[in-house]
Parts: structure tokens; C-alpha cells; sequence
């Protein structure tokens, strides 16, 4: 029997650990041909041989820094001049910077915005048109349940998440009707290296959630493969998530700025952030 992605590739940004690399996993469970995306060569390597070995599916590395404006463009033509068709479009490639604005540095919080919003756009319209000229493809950006209120301490951060669920959102309106689906992955604090390295591991929030459950990559990958693959627009890991993304739109934007502030602070000095 074929499997599900049999003659299909799926195209994964941040594919080396975390979510992406979960994400990678179900596809290529699934059979899809992937072609994976990230900044470190050799995490990548080690990551696609494990798929080769595993499922015994085709893997493409391409190592590409989507800081750098020129990245998107670059992996487009490396794709097309292999003659590779991109069935489904997954921008996971993300980090955060966390401290109060005035303290934190300018350069990483632009680099920040390229990755989390600039590229994922710049892939989508790139990818998008073959998609819809075929009539069939899905696109699942992922953005955040910091999407859903102002982010105190992280607030590049949180509005950079804020600019993914609505772009994504306002997409998948738009495409109805054309065989494309674009689907918003909005998952609460994960335990991946995210945390670490942009210092918010001390925060509240990872200390101790809200709902006393902070997320792994591997569960929080497969309800967003599963939401992807029945076109769901936005998808919340939890019930209790879920119900929060209501309650953030109905409290007074006060209390939620002061509520999410209030979670993230930590005690001692504010570390300086740090790339993911």
C-alpha cells in the first residue's frame, strides 16, 4: 500500500532539532520526499541520514542562513534548478530575544524579524504560485500562543508571532477554493533549545506554566501534522491553550499586557538574548 506522501516532497525550514525536526519525522513516516532547511550543516546532515536510514526516503539538505535576506530567493532556485516540486511548505525556522526593548540589541531583533516574518513570507510567495497552478499544496507557518497578546519582555518577539498567525489566517481565506491550505501552528511553551538560548528558561512561564504543562516537540508536531493535514487554519495544542487564546481577546488589553508581563518577568537581572 502507498503511503500517504508517496510522490511528494515537503519543504521544512529549522529542520535540524525542535519542532522541525519532529515535523520531518512525520513526513517522512508518512513517505514524502523532503528537502530540509536550517543554518548548521552538520545538525542537518546527522538529522537527514537518520530519516534516510529510518524511513528510506529521498532527503535534500540545503544549509542557509534566512537571517540574510538573499536566503529565500537562493533555496528557490536551488529547488526549481533540481527539478523538485514542493507539495507542502512548512516555515518553522524562528527565535526569540527576550529582555526589556531599550536593553536589547537592535541587530539580533532585525535578524529576528527576517526569520520569523520576512522569510516565511518571502518563501510563501515564492512556492505559492506553482502550488496554485497545480491546484493542490499546504503551507503551516509556525506562530505562537504569543500571538494572541502583547509580550512584555519579549515584544519583537511576540509581535513577529502576532504578523504570522494573521498573515497566515488572511492566506487561508484567501485561497479557498484553490486546493491550497494554509494552517497557523500556535503552541504554548515547548521544551526545545528555544528557551535556552533566548534566555527565557528562567521565566516563569517555562518555570512554571500557566497550565502546568509545557509542551515536548514531538507532541506538539503531531497535533500541528495533524491539523495540517485536515487544513485547519489555526491549530492550539490543549484544550486549556485553547481556551486561553479566547479569554487573551476578551480581558481587557490592560490586563492581558500586565498578566503576560507578570509571567514572564524572572528573578535577578535580565539576561542579555541570544539567537536560536
Amino acid at each position: 500500500m502507498l503511503k500517504p506522501g508517496h510522490g511528494k516532497t515537503a519543504l521544512i525550514t529549522g529542520a535540524s532539532g525542535g519542532i522541525g525536526c519532529e515535523l520531518s519525522k512525520l513526513f517522512a513516516r508518512d513517505g514524502y520526499r523532503l528537502v530540509l532547511v536550517a543554518r548548521n550543516a552538520g545538525d542537518l546532515g546527522k538529522t537527514a541520514s537518520l530519516l534516510t536510514s529510518e524511513y528510506g526516503i529521498t532527503v535534500k539538505v540545503i544549509s542557509k542562513d534566512l537571517s540574510l535576506p538573499a536566503s529565500p530567493q537562493e533555496i528557490f532556485e536551488e529547488v526549481q534548478s533540481d527539478g523538485i516540486i514542493i507539495d507542502i511548505l512548512v516555515n518553522n525556522a524562528g527565535f526569540g530575544a527576550y529582555g526589556s526593548f531599550r536593553d536589547t540589541d537592535l541587530n539580533e531583533e532585525l535578524e529576528m524579524m527576517q526569520v520569523n516574518m520576512v522569510s516565511s513570507t518571502h518563501l510563501t510567495k515564492l512556492f505559492l504560485p506553482g502550488m496554485i497552478s497545480r491546484g493542490h499544496g499546504r503551507i503551516l507557518n509556525l506562530s505562537s500562543m504569543a500571538a494572541f497578546q502583547p509580550g512584555p519582555l519579549m515584544s519583537v518577539y511576540c509581535a513577529s508571532k502576532s504578523y504570522i498567525l494573521s498573515f497566515s489566517e488572511a492566506l487561508a481565506e484567501e485561497l479557498k477554493g484553490t486546493g491550497i491550505t494554509v494552517t497557523a501552528l500556535c503552541p504554548g511553551p515547548v521544551h526545545t533549545g528555544f528557551a535556552r538560548r533566548a534566555k527565557t528558561d528562567r521565566s516563569k512561564v517555562m518555570r512554571r506554566s500557566l497550565f502546568n504543562r509545557i509542551w515536548e516537540a514531538d507532541d506538539v508536531a503531531a497535533v500541528g501534522y495533524d491539523g495540517l493535514m485536515k487544513g485547519k487554519a489555526v491549530v492550539i495544542p490543549g484544550k486549556r491553550y485553547i481556551a486561553s487564546s479566547f479569554i487573551t481577546r476578551v480581558v481587557p488589553r490592560r490586563i492581558a499586557r500586565w498578566s503576560a508581563k507578570k509571567i514572564m518577568e524572572e528573578s535577578g537581572n535580565t539576561p542579555p538574548s541570544s539567537r536560536d
